[in-house]
């Protein structure tokens, strides 16, 4: 469980057009916003922060955002396409990771890897 997460990212702009159309599928919208960052996640309760960096961003992390269902999924992957991200792993079962795990991976502008992941 997490409180809020913090990216660091070159592209503002590119970054909030990813990940608003990438996690609407979740529920999740664009929260607090200015020149510097942005907030995106549930109505109110931004727990995703975007923060401009002047220099390298360091290598990049994972990120795994809860999905209702496999249509959540499958919408979150084919936004996130749509909106500049890069596939890392079409929708799809899982097992390897457990008997029903459904996800689908994205390389957000940054290079990080996000996923979103239904266990239903």
């Amino acid at each position: 469980m997490y409180d809020h997460v913090g990216l660091k990212v070159k592209d503002l702009d590119a970054s909030v057009r990813f990940y608003e159309a990438a996690l609407r599928p979740l529920g999740h919208v664009l929260g607090p916003r200015d020149a510097e960052g942005a907030g995106l996640g549930p109505k109110d309760a931004p727990g995703l922060w975007l923060g401009v960096t002047k220099g390298a961003s360091g290598p990049g992390v994972h990120l795994a955002f809860t999905a209702a269902d496999h249509a959540a999924v499958d919408r979150f992957h084919a936004a996130g396409l749509k909106a500049g991200g890069r596939d890392n792993g079409a929708p799809g079962p899982r097992p390897d990771y457990g008997p029903s795990y459904y996800a689908a991976f994205l390389f957000d502008p940054d290079g990080n890897n996000v996923e979103a992941v239904c266990m239903r």
